[in-house]
C-alpha cells in the first residue's frame, strides 16, 4: 500500500459536548474557496443560459417570504454578499440566523418546504425531509432539545429575481443547503447531508432511512477496480477516526490530488463512478442536475476517486471524489449523540458536496456578474 500524506487524511476534530457556544468559536474567514494542486482552475463557471427555468423557484420564494410575518421576515432577509452565506454548521448547538421551521405557523411551514420542493429533485425533498424526520427520531432517543424534526432555519439572500443574483440557505443538524440563483443557472453547494442514526428503528418515523445510494454506489465502484487500480485507488485500508475536510468552517483550503484518476478507468467503470456522482449531485431539480453531469462528464478524465478503508459488504468507510467542478465526500462516523464511545459503524454518517475552485455559494458567479453589471 502506498504512503500518503496526513496533511491531505486529515482527522477531524471531535465534537464537543452539547452545549450553547461562545461566538468567538465560528470566526468567518475570507472567502477563497476549495482548490487542487494539479486541476484547472480558470474559467470553468462561465455566466451563460442554460435553458432550464428558475422562475418556480422564485416564485416559492416570493410566497414564502410573504408569509413571514414583517418581523420574522427582516429576520430571514440578507443581502446576496452577506457573509450569512459561510456561516452555517451541521452540529445541533450552532446559534442560527433566520427563522426556524418550529416557530412558524402549519401554512408557514408549508411555505418554506414549498421552496425546497421547487429547488430540489423528488429524491432531494424526500431525503432532505428524512434527515429532518431523523432528527426527531434523535430527539426521540435522546431526549434533548437541541434535537427535532424542525430545529431548521431558513434564510433568502437577496430579492428573489429573475434577472440579479440571490438564493436561499436551509441550516441545521445534519442537513445544510445552498441555493444561489442567477438568471437560469443555479448553484447548489455546499451541501451537506448526514444522519444519527442512519435509520428509524421505532418511533414515530420508523422505517424512515437515508443516504443508502450515496454508500452503496461508493462501495460497487470501488469493487469493480481490478488489483492494480484498487493499489491507487486504496490509500489505507483501515479507517480510523474521521476524515471529512470540508464541512462547516471549512470553506478554503488547497487539497493536493489522491486515489484514481478518471482517464485511467475503462468505460464501465467510468459510467460507474458517473452514476455515484448522480447520486450526489441528483439532489437538485432534475433540469439543473442535468447539466451539473454534462460538466462532471466534461471533466471525468480529471476526476480522482480515493478510498479509505475496508471494502467488504458491511465495511466502514470514507471516500473522496476530486473534480474541477465538483468535491465529495462520504464518512462514516463514530457514534456522537447517543452509544457515544462505542465503535464506528454505519449508523452516523456525514456526506459533503462543494463546487470547488471558488464557486462555492455561486461565488465566481456572483463575482462575474458584479464585475459586468454592478462594477460601478
Amino acid at each position: 500500500m502506498r504512503t500518503f500524506l496526513l496533511l491531505i487524511l486529515s482527522v477531524a476534530p471531535s465534537y464537543p459536548v452539547l452545549a450553547q457556544p461562545d461566538s468567538s468559536e465560528f470566526p468567518l474567514e475570507p472567502f477563497r474557496g476549495i482548490f487542487f494542486n494539479g486541476l484547472d482552475s480558470e474559467g470553468l463557471f462561465p455566466l451563460r443560459q442554460t435553458g432550464v427555468s428558475t422562475e418556480p423557484v422564485r416564485r416559492a420564494a416570493v410566497a414564502f417570504l410573504a408569509a413571514l410575518s414583517n418581523e420574522q421576515r427582516k429576520r430571514t432577509f440578507f443581502a446576496v454578499t452577506d457573509d450569512e452565506w459561510l456561516s452555517w454548521d451541521n452540529r445541533p448547538f450552532y446559534p442560527r440566523e433566520g427563522v426556524s421551521f418550529q416557530e412558524l405557523t402549519p401554512a408557514q411551514r408549508e411555505a418554506g418546504i414549498a421552496l425546497m420542493r421547487a429547488s430540489l429533485s423528488a429524491r432531494g425533498l424526500r431525503q432532505s425531509r428524512d434527515i429532518m424526520r431523523l432528527n426527531g427520531t434523535l430527539a426521540e432517543l435522546t431526549g434533548q432539545d437541541d434535537y427535532g424534526e424542525w430545529s431548521y432555519y431558513l434564510t433568502v439572500m437577496g430579492e428573489p429575481s429573475a434577472t440579479e443574483p440571490w438564493g436561499w440557505q436551509v441550516d441545521g443538524h445534519h442537513l445544510v443547503i445552498n441555493y444561489f440563483v442567477l438568471g437560469d443557472q443555479v448553484v447548489m453547494s455546499p451541501v451537506f447531508m448526514g444522519s444519527e442514526p442512519i435509520e428509524a428503528k421505532g418511533g414515530r418515523f420508523k422505517g424512515t432511512i437515508v443516504l443508502q445510494d450515496e454508500q452503496d454506489e461508493g462501495l460497487r465502484f470501488v469493487n469493480m477496480l481490478n488489483a492494480k487500480q484498487r493499489d491507487k485507488a486504496i490509500v489505507k485500508t483501515h479507517k480510523e477516526g474521521t476524515y471529512n475536510v470540508a464541512e462547516s468552517w471549512s470553506d478554503n483550503h488547497q487539497l493536493d490530488l489522491y486515489g484514481i484518476p478518471g482517464k485511467e478507468l475503462n468505460r464501465k467503470q467510468r459510467k460507474r463512478l458517473l452514476k455515484l456522482i448522480e447520486a450526489h449531485v441528483g439532489h437538485v431539480a432534475t433540469g439543473h442536475a442535468r447539466i451539473k453531469m454534462d460538466e462532471v462528464a466534461a471533466h471525468l478524465d480529471d476526476t480522482w476517486f480515493a478510498w479509505v478503508g475496508p471494502t467488504d459488504d458491511d465495511a466502514v468507510f470514507y471516500y473522496r471524489i476530486q473534480s474541477p467542478v465538483v468535491m465529495i465526500e462520504f464518512d462514516h462516523q463514530y457514534p456522537i449523540a447517543y452509544n457515544r464511545g462505542g465503535p464506528m459503524s454505519r449508523d452516523h454518517v456525514h456526506v459533503v458536496v462543494r463546487t470547488p475552485n471558488g464557486n462555492d455559494y455561486g461565488k465566481d458567479l456572483l463575482r462575474q456578474h458584479l464585475e459586468r453589471h454592478h462594477s460601478k
